[in-house]
């Protein structure tokens, strides 16, 4: 009997002592095999804590919702598989490509009460390890202060927190209370604002979702709360996750998707506010408040529609999430890659589409 115990004990592979990790993740460390649209690799590990229990959170458009139907250790997470790994097998992973490919490590928590704990004992293992930068996507709802302040004393440079929802009425509805879901949007602003005192504003982030009902209108106020705090934001484009109580809700238009993204990059490279933006009734952006020449120049850039993340020390974007939001192809939402002429063209034809 106690030899059967044993042996199912065994077989549950829990942080800290494992970690899911994106299946991008798991091609750019060989671990899986597989190709990259247009060479997309990724230059961050995505790494993701796993619980036998799972996440205690329900948001309506999560494949990891504690409704969702099946085991949690067979739920995917942004359309794709996840993964386990032992943390011994991804650090020695990383070893082997910090030098010359991997540029960053992201560990992502879920809502789980053991997970603050346990993400502390993963970054003490994790950054005597590794000469890399590591970052956080954590949760407000089972985090404190001290826990911030233990995740930068063991050597975590920024954090990010997906807030999602660009509306209080849209969290409640997506991700609170009318979701049966623990979250509150109050003290999710309010990490936010816990995190920038303990880290420095400009080491925080806000993730984004596009597409949850939102008017384009209310997305770019939020983009511009969060950069009157001093952070900067990274956009989602909403995907659709089968077997979610979102998995019938169409992803929005590419030309709504188009215009935040490059009302974002304006906002938050200081080239204009939200009041130089011009809104139609329905709240949709007509004119970014920009001369024209200037206009063309950052369209022409293509910086705004490549996907916003965390950089690596070399200032670059590393979390650059290859076909995380979409599927490789033409209209690839944010861009993993450097555009070219013909990405430029495209995205002109796409700006005031719908």
């Amino acid at each position: 009997m106690s030899q059967q115990l044993h042996t199912t004990e065994q077989k549950v592979k829990e942080s800290p002592e494992y970690l899911r990790m994106s299946l991008s993740s798991a091609m750019a460390l060989r671990l899986r095999k597989g190709l990259f649209h247009r060479n997309a690799k990724s230059p961050c590990v995505n790494l993701l804590m796993t619980y036998d229990e799972g996440c205690s959170a329900n948001c309506a458009y999560c494949g990891l919702a504690r409704e969702r139907s099946g085991k949690y250790s067979d739920k995917s997470f942004i359309r794709v598989e996840w993964p386990v790994y032992s943390l011994d097998e991804v650090i020695e992973s990383i070893q082997k490509y910090q030098e010359s490919e991997i540029k960053r490590v992201c560990i992502s928590m879920v809502t789980n009460r053991r997970g603050p704990a346990d993400l502390v004992t993963v970054i003490h293992k994790l950054r005597p390890a590794i000469d890399i930068p590591i970052s956080l996507l954590v949760s407000p709802t089972v985090i404190s202060e001290s826990d911030l302040a233990n995740f930068k004393e063991g050597g975590v440079d920024r954090v990010g927190i997906a807030v999602d929802t660009a509306t209080p009425e849209l969290f409640d509805q997506i991700r609170g209370k009318a979701a049966r879901g623990p979250h509150k949007w109050d003290e999710y602003w309010g990490k936010i604002e816990t995190a920038m005192k303990v880290f420095g504003s400009e080491f925080v982030g806000v993730h984004l979702v596009v597409g949850l009902g939102e008017t384009e209108k209310d997305m770019i106020q939020t983009i511009q709360r969060v950069h009157d705090m001093g952070g900067s934001t990274h956009l989602f484009s909403f995907f659709p996750e089968s077997e979610s109580r979102l998995a019938d809700k169409p992803q929005p238009s590419i030309g709504q998707y188009r215009r935040i993204q490059l009302g974002r990059y304006i906002i938050d490279e200081g080239l204009a506010g939200m009041k130089g933006f011009t809104f139609d009734s329905s709240g949709r952006i007509t004119d970014f408040g920009l001369l024209e020449d200037q206009f063309n120049q950052v369209i022409d850039s293509g910086k705004p529609f490549e996907t916003s993340g965390c950089p690596g020390e070399d200032g670059q974007v590393a979390c650059n999430r290859p076909y995380a939001n979409s599927l490789p192809g033409p209209d690839v939402r944010n861009y993993p890659f450097h555009l070219n002429e013909g990405d430029i063209a495209r995205i002109r034809e796409q700006l005031w589409t719908n």
